[in-house]
């Protein structure tokens, strides 16, 4: 079987002004197709801001990066429509209801009416919204937030979805439904990329894993390789504090 590859940086650097210390440092790295891709650090280490760049939304200082066989720097526009992004950050608007969110980023997208209801009624389903499909963003719980923001990251199938801390600050059940979902959108042929400080989530969860400090990567692999690598540690947690140092990030 031919395995091939979602994501191609190539010496990727980024600096930011007044900073003399790079973010990102001519880090190269792959993703393979169909991988449910782990990129962890320490606060600072340059995850955010490599997410940033290989969504489209930073530009990089230097460096290559391909999606889908697609240049970054050339071809931007058409990598868009094939991406979703679900930033840490909650995107949607407060004053509206969860159904009109919705049925704004499904219309940004370009997706037909009648589909896009379809898709709208099968994810409020898929992840408990059902009910308060009709309540405002300002009366929902934080997981519920976190629900129908991972929604308006996938309402156009996106063949690459890239997650910032999709699970930050929620209840056990929610981030359940949103971990057992995203396992399923993986097995259904999406590339995911995921960015956590929850390590023992990510060690389930990811089928591969890069670990990035202070912009350049020091390790990555399946996790059985990154055990051969550091000991036999059993624990990503272990290997991440050896690797990364105890020293608190903030």
């Amino acid at each position: 079987m031919t395995i091939r590859t979602a994501i191609e940086i190539k010496n990727l650097t980024k600096r930011y002004r007044g900073n003399p210390q790079p973010a990102v440092n001519g880090v190269s790295l792959d993703i393979e197709e169909g991988h449910f891709f782990g990129l962890l650090g320490p606060n600072g280490a340059g995850k955010t801001t490599m997410i940033k760049i290989m969504c489209g939304l930073l530009s990089p200082s230097s460096g290559e990066v391909t999606i889908g066989g697609l240049s970054l720097r050339k071809q931007l526009p058409e990598i868009k429509r094939s991406i979703g992004i679900v930033p840490q950050d909650i995107a949607l608007y407060s004053t509206l209801t969860a159904r009109e969110n919705l049925k704004i980023f499904g219309g940004l997208y370009g997706i037909p009416a009648r589909k896009l209801k379809e898709r709208i009624d099968k994810w409020f389903s898929i992840f408990g919204l059902e009910k308060n499909r009709e309540q405002t963003i300002g009366s929902y719980s934080g997981g519920m937030k976190r629900r129908l923001n991972l929604i308006a990251g996938i309402l156009h199938e996106p063949k690459i979805l890239f997650l910032d801390e999709p699970t930050v600050g929620i209840d056990v059940q929610s981030k359940k439904v949103i971990t057992e979902n995203l396992r399923e959108i993986n097995q259904g042929g999406t590339t995911i990329v995921y960015t956590s400080h929850y390590l023992e989530e990510a060690e389930s969860l990811c089928s591969s894993i890069a670990i990035i400090d202070q912009g350049v990567i020091i390790i990555k692999g399946t996790m059985e390789e990154i055990r051969s690598e550091t000991n036999n540690m059993s624990k990503l947690e272990d290997i991440f504090l050896q690797l990364t140092g105890m020293e608190p990030r903030d």
